[in-house]
């Protein structure tokens, strides 16, 4: 049996990560009604720990997460575990989210914090250790994996200045290409830095006991490795959004939705914040962006209801 929540909230937010949660305590701080709808798969689940979040330094993703909604909840913001299925409407008309435990969702606003879907290489076995000995961000991973044997499995263009990046982490590096080229001038500083580059395509990565021990190249042989990086391409989650007709745009990273610096889509009403706008950045920066959206979202609710004050006034209603 079906469910309608008639409610129409001010703020209807999809994601419920570092983005979408701080902008839910920012909103709901600043007294609107709001709802975050998360379908309870977070991209760095994985992970152990989250690092440079300044007083959570190597907190748990999950439990960040917890801490996240119990305090957007604290200041009465509803979590609602479950997905998009639907979405339409306008900024005049307001939006309907129709979500998949036959709700019915009907807000004015919407902020779409979705964060990314990883595009991984087309190798057996990388999903399984994803997060975990299989990373993608020296920032994210580098910490665990220091002084380790790393691999850097090359994925786009950038991939030979990553190698480069994670080299800060360890000197046992080795680069892969995997069947990409790349510019002599990157090579070169891949070299002088003393990172082993390996030709062919890898194929598989072998693992001993719950532990990468080391990737499997299309002629069999093996490099042995404790870590593999994968700067995988990303792509905005928008699965149920489509109807909303948000610009994306593809980068060096994947896609993204578009959003200028104030977190404004194409579409009138609609805003984006955290991965979904830019996968590159972190769990503090994620956080911070969200809070700032919300801000904007606020104020600009705010100075409208200034404005349709002024107009009620302007053309009273004769008696």
């Amino acid at each position: 049996m079906s469910t309608t929540h008639t409610r129409i909230y001010d703020v209807a937010i999809i994601g419920g990560g570092p983005a979408g949660l701080s902008s839910a305590l920012v909103l709901a701080c600043a007294r609107r009604s709001v709802i975050v709808i998360d379908g309870g798969a977070p991209r760095n689940a994985p992970a152990a720990a989250a690092h440079g979040l300044l007083g959570q330094e190597g907190v748990n993703p999950l439990q960040l997460l917890k801490r996240g909604r119990e305090e957007a909840a604290s200041y009465g913001a509803r979590i609602a575990q479950t997905n998009v299925l639907h979405a339409s409407g306008s900024a005049d008309d307001g939006f309907t989210l129709v979500l998949n435990d036959d709700s019915t969702i009907h807000a004015g606003q919407l902020l779409i914090a979705t964060g990314v879907r990883d595009a991984l290489p087309a190798v057996a076995g990388l999903s399984r250790r994803w997060g975990r000995d299989v990373v993608h961000c020296p920032y994210c991973h580098g910490w665990e994996i220091r002084d380790q044997r790393i691999g850097l499995l090359a994925s786009g263009q950038m991939s030979a200045m990553q190698a480069l990046l994670f080299h800060q982490w360890s000197e046992q590096m080795t680069f892969f290409p995997n069947g990409l080229e790349f510019p002599a001038d990157q090579l070169d500083k891949v070299r002088a830095l003393g990172i082993s580059i390996v030709s062919g395509t890898v194929c598989g990565i072998e693992v001993v006991d719950d532990r990468l021990t080391a990737v499997v190249m299309d002629d069999g042989a093996q490099v042995g490795l404790d870590a593999l990086a994968v700067p995988a391409m990303t792509r905005a989650r928008l699965d149920g959004l489509e109807g909303l007709g948000v610009d994306v745009a593809e980068n060096a990273a994947g896609v993204a939705v578009v959003a200028d610096a104030a977190g404004h889509t194409s579409v009138p009403g609609v805003w984006a914040a955290g991965n979904a706008i830019n996968p590159a950045m972190q769990v503090s920066e994620s956080a911070s962006n969200g809070a700032r959206v919300a801000m904007t979202i606020n104020t600009e609710m705010v100075f409208a209801r200034a404005d349709r004050a002024i107009a009620d006034s302007s053309n009273p209603v004769d008696a």
